[in-house]
């Protein structure tokens, strides 16, 4: 299949709520694994179609990197309905290459999605699959992991974040960063 670009910190789908999908465009196979094969290229857990530029309310997370009672999952049209707890710990994002930060998070969730069938599930995720949920629903909601900490705290990444914006507004992607 295809490796997509991934689009950096400063792009506009990254700052975009996306609407629920409807009916999964005919190429959704085709999409789908050429999702797989851009998370996994780029040694991540977790893609939001977003971050590939797909104007599509899904992502893909291969939680068995984590937790080898847990497989590879397609997250359409995620809503978290309830959470418990509180965490923090380090994220990083394909789509801020360079930046890594403390963020809390809930502990445990319940989110309603529909899987591949389009059947609806609720499901919980404690943990760390629960943060990568978590930060994965907020791509599709148009928040990155940097809009989670303090003002004060962005202060001294905004160079970092400046650097990203530019080169997003002169098309450049997450591979261009590095």
């Amino acid at each position: 299949m295809a490796i997509l670009p991934i689009h950096v910190y400063g792009s506009p789908i990254l700052h975009r709520k996306l609407a629920p999908i409807g009916d999964l465009p005919e190429i959704f196979d085709r999409i789908l694994a050429d999702m797989w094969d851009t998370m996994c290229d780029n040694d991540g857990i977790g893609l939001s179609a977003n971050q590939a530029g797909l104007d599509l309310r899904f992502f893909v997370a291969d939680f068995a990197l984590r937790d080898k009672n847990m497989g590879r999952e397609t997250i359409i049209n995620p809503e978290i309905v309830a959470t418990e707890g509180e965490s923090v710990a380090e994220e990083g994002c394909l789509s801020l290459p360079g930046i890594r930060e403390q963020i809390l998070r809930a502990e445990k969730i319940v989110l309603r999605y529909e899987n591949l069938n389009r059947q609806v599930i609720e499901k919980e995720f404690n943990g760390y699959p629960a943060r990568v949920v978590q930060h994965e629903t907020d791509h599709l909601n148009g928040i990155v992991f940097t809009d989670r900490i303090s003002s004060l705290r962005r202060s001294f990444i905004k160079s970092k974040l400046k650097r990203l914006a530019e080169l997003s507004a002169n098309g450049k992607f997450a591979k261009d960063a590095v």
